[in-house]
């Protein structure tokens, strides 16, 4: 894209203050620009001038699970499918890992985050350990595919390459770069964090597929006959990756999707819910839950919707495929961006001054007709790490860690 081309699109979307400052910038900052520019999605602003007016949600109603009862009865049965499919070369793995350690308090990537005491173990070193138990049962490496962002991604390639990838065979692992989207100010202008740079930040964890896309990697999955790709999130150490048993059970059952949950602990943890919505599966988040629904239960006295998602789906390449001609629901989050003002200085707000743009995977589920939920042991297998104390905590992790047989 040319400056006249930059110029009459801004012109039309009404933020022509983004080439305020352009003829400051060197030619190297000008082409940046331009570039940031010509990726812009107006449709995203459209979305933000629509937000508030969302369609209702579907008729929500329960859905039950694969019990751990019910796994445990037909575990040798599930786990064999799901060895022989992975021996095929049929299952992928994809690592969401885009985020930064910010909440943390650490300003790297949060898979780099140290979990070790008495020796380094890190996030990411933890969630490889995970995937090579399945390595080393089925005799052969699982694909595995790492998302990062721009904000991360040269410290997450730096860093698993110095630690040699904590064991994994390199040839078997595939980075690509997770989509950015624009910031905008209540008035919905985009805003610019330099001169000569858009303020952006990653897209959601929804848009994973479409980055994978991008990166030119559909040709490799269709090449090494991948079919199922489980994808799942860095912050989750306990996290069970390419699980031969819930590969298996997936298979088995016939289901488009599955996705691993967890009972929920109490009727108010504040967890996403696997249900039916109009008849297709779907995620209804805490927030959107009603009194009856927290309270509900089944005759045998379980909650009705009882079985809470922990980002660890198992998706099919094919409807991936079909998928990404679809736009997935953007949703508009409130947060803390900094920016320059009208002067060119840089401005680090303490509350909320702007909107990020998102997709979230969670919304990948309601696009298949069925889902297997597959319930999984927590103190087994969720660990989320979210804060530095309290729940969902470096410290529960730890904790977490230490009762499953890690040395930290």
């Amino acid at each position: 894209m040319n400056y006249e081309q930059a110029k009459a699109k801004l012109e039309q979307l009404g933020q022509m203050h983004l080439l305020r400052w352009y003829d400051e910038l060197s030619d190297t900052e000008q082409d940046a620009l331009l570039a940031q520019i010509d990726e812009l999605d107006p449709e995203l602003l459209e979305v933000f001038r629509n937000r508030g007016s969302a369609a209702d949600r579907g008729h929500i109603e329960p859905l039950g699970a694969l019990t751990t009862d019910d796994i445990n009865v037909n575990r040798e049965r599930f786990e064999a499918a799901g060895l022989e499919a992975i021996r095929e070369g049929k299952v992928g793995a994809v690592l969401l890992a885009g985020g930064m350690g910010t909440r943390l308090g650490f300003d790297k990537p949060k898979g780099m985050y140290n979990l070790g005491e008495t020796h380094p173990l890190y996030i990411f070193e933890c969630l490889i350990h995970n995937l090579m138990e399945v390595v080393d049962k089925a005799g052969t490496y699982v694909p595995l595919f790492i998302m990062t962002s721009e904000k991360n991604d040269e410290d997450t390639r730096e860093f698993l390459e110095e630690n040699k990838f904590f064991g994994y065979n390199p040839e078997y692992v595939h980075f690509f770069m997770q989509a950015m989207a624009p910031a905008v100010d209540p008035d919905g202008k985009i805003l610019l964090e330099e001169k000569g740079r858009i303020a952006t930040s990653p897209n959601g964890n929804g848009g994973w597929f479409k980055s994978l896309m991008k990166a030119g990697l559909l040709g490799l999955l269709q090449r090494e006959g991948i079919e199922w790709l489980n994808v799942f999130a860095v912050d989750n150490v306990l996290q069970r990756i390419a699980d031969p048993c819930f590969v298996g059970a997936t298979l088995l059952s016939g289901c488009d999707s599955g996705s691993k949950v967890i009972a929920k602990a109490d009727p108010e943890e504040r967890v996403g819910v696997l249900c039916l919505e109009d008849g297709a599966p779907s995620i209804v988040e805490y927030y959107e839950m009603t009194e009856e629904m927290i309270s509900r239960r089944e005759p045998d006295g379980r909650l009705s919707y009882n079985y809470g998602v922990i980002l660890n789906y198992l998706f099919q390449t094919s409807q991936l495929i079909d998928m990404a001609n679809n736009r997935l629901s953007v949703h508009v989050v409130n947060k803390k961006v900094p920016y320059i003002d009208e002067t060119g200085a840089l401005v680090k707000p303490q509350t909320p001054n702007a909107y990020k743009f998102e997709e979230l995977v969670l919304d990948m589920i309601h696009m298949q007709k069925t889902c297997l939920a597959y319930e999984v042991v927590r103190s087994y297998e969720f660990a989320p790490i979210k804060n530095p104390t309290g729940v969902d905590s470096v410290e529960s992790a730890k904790e977490l860690l230490k009762q499953n047989g890690v040395v930290l």
